[in-house]
């Protein structure tokens, strides 16, 4: 790996989706909810310390999450921890992350990616993305991290191509057409059935100098809040900047501020086993571990009888879970909490819409 290979994760995500587990000063990014006794965080982190120098990876989270940080990852130096005052979207953090990494290396090729994703096979993931940082050093393009969809999914966004279905082959760089946002079911089916969209991972590869240049030319309004910040990076002035930056900035993304418009996007495009799971209905088709019924757990005991297709996660893997006659549910069991719900992503972000109500503080 070369020296100028940096890796930006992006730890700052506060949904609430994997609720009673996940809370608000926990997200999922910081819990072993795949049950591999680590992190997302912690695995994103090890996964990109095999293609990018290790003094090389930053993690950007919100202030209030830095001590999650240090804690999970103790060999990041704190010069590596970059902390964002508020929450603002994909697009602050990354130029807040890319004008921190121009300060030490004008020259660096930067990865950014979520830190939640599943990837099953990691060895194809890791020449995929070494194939994208390696073409994104060597071309002025802005390259994203296409995923070859196994079935209409609504659950992610699509990248089409150009070349129609003739032009979408695995393994090489292909320029990119249209973005679309999570479709509807006729839509998605529509897509998959082209051959031309590919989901969209949010993980990018680029140089530095080159998406700061696009940044500039399409995030005026961001890149203005910014201004002076050589200034300030690495000294004590530095946190009160970043908290007079981030109170004036927009909230945006960078696929709808910066991919969307651009003339230089591509897509490099991967088959690995990746999932996006932000729900417990996404974890659960991810999980591969599933008894003859259809029924997931991470109990080390537990009795199913005439129950289907159901999830059982516990923070006691020890405690046994009898259930009877449930299809389709969740449960979800931890010291403070339980869960028993359709699993249902629409029905269960409903329900827990009651914990914003007066009286639930304690279990937010």
């Amino acid at each position: 790996m070369t020296d100028n290979r940096y890796c930006v994760i992006m730890a700052g995500g506060t949904a609430n989706h994997f609720w009673p587990i996940s809370r608000e000063s926990r997200p999922k990014q910081f819990l072993d909810i795949a049950g591999n006794g680590k992190s997302f965080l912690r695995l994103t982190y090890e996964r990109f310390s095999k293609i990018v120098p290790k003094e090389n990876i930053l993690v950007v989270t919100l202030d209030r999450f830095g001590n999650l940080v240090r804690k999970q990852l103790p060999e990041v130096p704190e010069s590596n921890i970059l902390l964002e005052p508020y929450s603002r979207q994909t697009a602050p953090c990354i130029v807040y992350s890319t004008l921190s990494i121009l300060k030490r290396d004008p020259d660096a090729i930067i990865v950014v990616t979520p830190a939640d994703h599943i990837i099953s096979d990691e060895t194809s993931f890791l020449k995929s993305m070494d194939n994208m940082i390696g073409y994104a050093a060597e071309n002025n393009a802005l390259i994203t991290m296409g995923i070859s969809p196994t079935g209409p999914e609504t659950g992610y966004g699509y990248i089409q191509v150009t070349g129609g279905k003739a032009g979408s082959t695995l393994g090489k760089p292909m320029k990119v057409k249209t973005f679309t946002e999570k479709p509807n079911s006729e839509l998605a089916k529509v897509f998959y059935d082209s051959g031309e969209f590919f989901w969209n991972s949010g993980i990018f590869a680029w140089k530095a100098s080159v998406i700061m240049d696009e940044m500039t030319k399409y995030l005026p309004d961001v890149l203005s809040v910014f201004n002076g910040f050589d200034q300030y990076a690495g000294t004590p002035a530095e946190r009160s900047f970043l908290e007079k930056a981030y109170a004036e900035c927009p909230k945006i993304s960078i696929d709808y501020g910066v991919m969307e418009k651009t003339d230089i996007a591509w897509l490099y495009s991967g088959n690995f086993g990746w999932s996006d799971v932000d729900s417990w209905e996404s974890l659960f088709r991810a999980v591969t571990a599933k008894d003859s019924d259809g029924n997931a757990t991470n109990s080390q005991t537990s009795l199913f009888n005439e129950d289907k297709d159901n999830l059982v996660v516990t923070e006691n893997k020890k405690k046994i879970y009898a259930i009877k006659g449930l299809k389709d549910f969740m449960v979800i069991d931890t010291d403070d909490a339980l869960l028993i719900c359709p699993k249902d992503d629409k029905q269960f972000k409903e329900f827990i819409t009651g914990l914003g109500m007066p009286g639930y503080e304690d279990f937010r």
